[in-house]
């Protein structure tokens, strides 16, 4: 397959992504597919030579000629058969995606050994399976997962192994940022700092395949846009609405699907209810066969008593009312554009959060009894989530700001984390 012209974005080797071919390179047989030189000409590595960390060492800080990327094969890499191999591993598996797959298992088989692996994207995969094995997991379940709602759309044979490329490939870009910083808890435990290596990756990801491969153009933009939600308030770029392509909607709504279920003892009913929580935020039209396939599954266990559940869901109305006024009560106070931008984002979303809580009719005790006890509960777990994350956002959206001005937005946060228990 022909690569587009590089660009300057790879022309240096990305640190972290090195070290992670470096490290597959123990058990894996990456070698130089072409001679690199950087861009004075110097031959830095000879075409055929196997990887090792003396390259490493003579590609600190230099420019090079073509990226790294292109200029590595793994011989022993990821490949067809492969795939097919773990897809089928994880149809046979009974996990919570298996009522979503299972209709649809024959279709996805085979569309997973036609996938076209473009050379840079396989280098990539097997990477990562070999240094990094469980994002390798999480990228197989979304193909599938990608794959199964497109069939439950109606889709062809192009759109279902287009649908199935996205989820594959949707977060190669996590490769580029220090590995610390990653998806492991479906971001749901990381602090500002790391939030903020983490937002990146999928722009990351959109310029891999953009630029070091000849995937449509489709494949990039959805990637881009995996963590975007229809309200505006995913990321990197805070999308909205018809901004975010079909394609975008539907990887959004399986990266959901996907977080939801990295919980311990996850019920694809946890799934359903993080995708509905906030009234707006994902594609209807997506979250319909997810939500569907969790009516199927065997009835969900609560694991604390209706009591408990209705005095921790009085709990957090509470918080979710007093952060609001205390959020109403700062704008008067704001003298910079950054606070009042700050405080303004984190009234906006406690407003989304309160008009999905009030959607739920879980604000009236009368509605917890003994049968729903454990989705009110999953409801509780993802409000408490999103509770946390308004914290992080506002505080990312403030960056630095006047000691008086972080005094007052450091109050309107640690009541949140407070309330959360944070």
């Amino acid at each position: 397959m022909n690569s587009p012209a590089p660009r300057a974005g790879f022309l240096t080797a990305n640190p972290h992504a090195l070290a992670t071919i470096l490290d597959a390179s123990q058990t894996k047989s990456i070698i130089a597919s072409r001679d690199i030189f950087d861009v004075s000409g110097i031959k830095l590595w000879a075409r055929d030579q196997p990887v090792s960390q003396a390259l490493q060492r003579k590609l600190l800080d230099r420019q090079l000629r073509q990226p790294l990327e292109a200029c590595l094969i793994a011989e022993d890499g990821v490949n067809s058969r492969q795939l097919l191999v773990a897809v089928e591993q994880l149809l046979e598996q009974d996990t919570p995606l298996k009522p979503l797959l299972a209709p649809h298992a024959d279709d996805i088989v085979h569309a997973a050994v036609h996938l076209p692996l473009h050379p840079v994207a396989q280098l990539l995969l097997t990477a990562g399976q070999a240094s990094r094995p469980d994002s390798f997991d999480h990228a197989i379940q979304a193909m599938a997962l990608c794959g199964a709602l497109t069939l439950a759309h109606g889709g062809g044979t192009r759109d279902l192994r287009v649908a199935m490329l996205c989820g594959l490939l949707h977060d190669l870009g996590e490769m580029y940022i220090d590995p610390h910083f990653g998806e492991a808890d479906a971001d749901r435990t990381l602090d500002v700092r790391s939030y903020q290596q983490l937002v990146v990756h999928p722009h990351v990801g959109k310029l891999l395949i953009e630029q070091l491969t000849n995937y449509p153009p489709d494949v990039a933009r959805a990637i881009a846009e995996h963590h975007e939600k229809l309200d505006g308030t995913g990321y990197p770029h805070c999308l909205a609405g018809d901004q975010v392509s079909p394609l975008g909607r539907m990887l959004a709504a399986t990266e959901g699907t996907l977080a939801a279920l990295r919980k311990p003892q996850a019920h694809l009913s946890h799934a359903s209810v993080a995708l509905r929580a906030v009234p707006g935020e994902y594609d209807l039209a997506w979250i319909g066969p997810i939500a569907h396939a969790a009516r199927v599954q065997p009835v969900l266990q609560a694991s604390m008593s209706v009591e408990e559940v209705s005095n921790r869901l009085e709990t957090i109305g509470e918080a979710l009312r007093s952060a609001q006024s205390n959020a109403n009560a700062l704008i008067p106070m704001a003298r910079s554009e950054k606070f009042k931008s700050a405080v303004m984002l984190a009234q906006h979303l406690l407003a989304r959060l309160r008009l999905g809580w009030n959607a739920s009719g879980l604000w009236s005790p009368e509605a917890v009894s003994s049968q729903d006890a454990a989705e009110v509960q999953a409801i509780e777990d993802e409000l408490l989530f999103r509770l946390r994350s308004i914290q992080r956002a506002a505080l990312l959206c403030a960056g630095q700001l006047a000691d008086d001005e972080a005094a007052l937005l450091n109050t309107l946060c640690e009541g949140i984390a407070e309330a959360t228990g944070g």
